[in-house]
């Protein structure tokens, strides 16, 4: 054997001897790109949304990738800011040449996410509450919205506050598209079930100073203080609303609870507020899908995941379950692949893609924070109080939303 065929066989062997993993993922690498506000206000959401979406990219390279193929995520802070957001996203596309676009944790923020990928043509998973997103003139076919949005979360949350705590409310909300949007739909909630709104407070986002407004909302004395008041903010809004004793008066309630949020302001904040959820590591012990993932996310932090973070893994996770369905890294053929086979099972139980919105459905959860004393462990602080399963009746209709 001369040296020319030596080297040939054994570079061959070689390749052979590689495990399967590795041979698989020397093709070039699918890459992914992943904006978020990693800065601001929701900095502690967006760290549990990174890591799901590390654990699931983790997850599919160590079987192998996608197609035989790495799958690489690049995350990029947004600032939580549309023009930033904008500017992230096409340099991902452009300069990182990402196929493939997940993300946008605030709503304002994923619809300049959402115009950049239009221009480009490259499909996008969102991971943010949205109505806009899904609807006309937003949406288009390479527009997926993984996440839950207001009009599901508000009248899921309100629908049963409205039973469950009392009937004369007064909002405060965030003045942007997601409370903006939270806002309006509990307003219609209530006075479908016979309540009445006593006054509605919006204040800017990232500017959490309540304390003129709570004194005339403590003398209207509602049932009920519904909160669309998000991250950090969220947090401020409580303790100031504590500071006034109006806790012990009324029922607070929000469209939404943050484990990452409720873990940063503490019980004594949180306790005893209620509010949505779309995910809770507690129901591990009755959904097997989800067992699974919280010991996986244990295991890789050392802390139990949050709700974005499984919108984050859920996202990465669908987009790989689209890829090898469509065989193909082309967005218009991922798209078709996952509206063909809608139905899927990644941490919680079914969720499914609606044809004509490319909207995703799946359950949620009411529930309460517990009171100090009673947590179970360092993130044990939510009671789980009611389940929502998933409905495309909580959701505006395509025909509401300029689809059909």
């Amino acid at each position: 054997m001369n040296r020319r065929s030596f080297l040939t066989t054994a570079a061959g062997a070689a390749t052979l001897a590689f495990p399967t993993v590795l041979r698989a993922q020397s093709k070039e690498p699918i890459r992914v790109g992943f904006p978020l506000p990693l800065t601001g206000p929701f900095a502690a959401l967006a760290n549990d949304l990174q890591r799901g979406a590390t654990l699931a990219a983790e997850e599919l390279n160590a079987r192998g990738g996608v197609l035989g193929r790495r799958l690489e995520v690049l995350f990029r802070d947004d600032q939580l800011k549309p023009a930033v957001g904008a500017q992230r996203t096409k340099e991902l596309i452009e300069n990182e040449q990402v196929q493939f676009i997940v993300g946008g944790l605030a709503a304002h923020v994923q619809m300049a996410i959402n115009e950049q990928t239009k221009k480009s043509k490259v499909l996008f998973i969102s991971v943010s509450q949205s109505d806009e997103i899904s609807a006309k003139p937003d949406t288009s076919p390479l527009t997926f919205h993984e996440a839950l949005n207001p009009t599901i979360t508000c009248r899921a949350v309100g629908g049963w506050a409205a039973q469950n705590l009392g009937k004369k409310w007064w909002i405060v909300y965030a003045d942007y598209a997601w409370g903006k949007q939270c806002n309006a739909v509990l307003t219609d909630v209530l006075k479908r079930h016979g309540g009445t709104l006593l006054g509605s407070t919006p204040y800017p986002l990232g500017n959490a100073e309540f304390v003129a407004h709570l004194p005339k909302i403590r003398a209207a004395k509602p049932d009920v203080l519904m909160s669309a008041t998000p991250g950090a903010d969220n947090v401020a809004f409580l303790k100031q609303v504590i500071s006034f004793g109006m806790k012990k008066e009324m029922r607070v309630a929000q469209p939404l609870l943050w484990l990452p949020t409720v873990k940063e302001g503490g019980p004594d904040v949180y306790a005893d507020v209620y509010g949505g959820i779309n995910f809770y590591w507690e129901v591990e012990d009755t959904i097997p899908q989800a067992k699974r993932y919280v010991a996986a996310f244990r295991k890789r932090f050392n802390m139990p995941p949050g709700d974005y973070g499984c919108y984050g893994y859920s996202g990465i996770r669908e987009l790989a379950r689209g890829i090898e369905l469509a065989k193909s890294t082309d967005s218009d053929a991922v798209a078709k692949a996952l509206r063909a086979n809608p139905v899927y099972d990644h941490y919680k139980g079914k969720q499914w893609w609606r044809a004509c919105d490319d909207k995703s459905f799946q359950d949620l959860w009411i529930v309460r924070g517990r009171e100090p004393g009673k947590l179970l462990g360092e993130w044990g602080l939510l009671d789980v109080v009611s389940r929502i399963p998933a409905n495309e009746e909580l959701d505006r209709t395509c025909v509401e939303k300029g689809l059909a």
